[in-house]
C-alpha cells in the first residue's frame, strides 16, 4: 500500500447536488480526516463546533462563513484555520466546493 494519497483534481471528485449538500470522505487516519463538500447555492451548515482543530478551503464558488460570530465572505482560494470548539457555520451563496481537514493530533 502506498504511503500517500494523490487526487489529481478535487473538483472532479463529486457532483454538486441540485438542491442539497453532499460530502465525501477522501482520507482518514489517526491524525487527519479530509472531507470534500459540495453545496448547492442557498444551502448551509448551521452553527456547530468541532472537537478538533480544522481547516476550511474554498475550491469553487462563494460562501459566507461565520467564525465565532464574525461573518467572512469567502471564494475560490480562501483558507481558514479554526481552533477546536470554535463555533462556525457555512452558507453557500452560489454552488460551492469546500475541502475540510480535521486534525486529530
Amino acid at each position: 500500500m502506498p504511503n500517500y494519497v494523490a487526487i489529481e483534481n478535487l473538483l472532479k471528485e463529486l457532483e454538486i447536488p441540485k438542491d442539497g449538500t453532499l460530502s465525501r470522505t477522501l482520507h482518514r487516519d489517526d491524525r487527519v480526516k479530509v472531507v470534500l463538500f459540495g453545496f448547492a447555492g442557498g444551502q448551509e451548515l448551521s452553527q456547530h463546533t468541532a472537537s478538533v482543530p480544522a481547516i476550511i478551503e474554498i475550491l469553487s464558488g462563494e460562501a459566507r462563513v461565520t467564525l465565532d460570530g464574525e461573518e467572512k465572505e469567502l471564494s475560490r482560494g480562501s483558507w481558514v484555520f479554526m481552533e477546536a470548539n470554535l463555533p462556525h457555520a457555512v452558507y453557500a451563496k452560489s454552488d460551492v466546493v469546500m475541502l475540510l481537514t480535521m486534525l486529530h493530533g
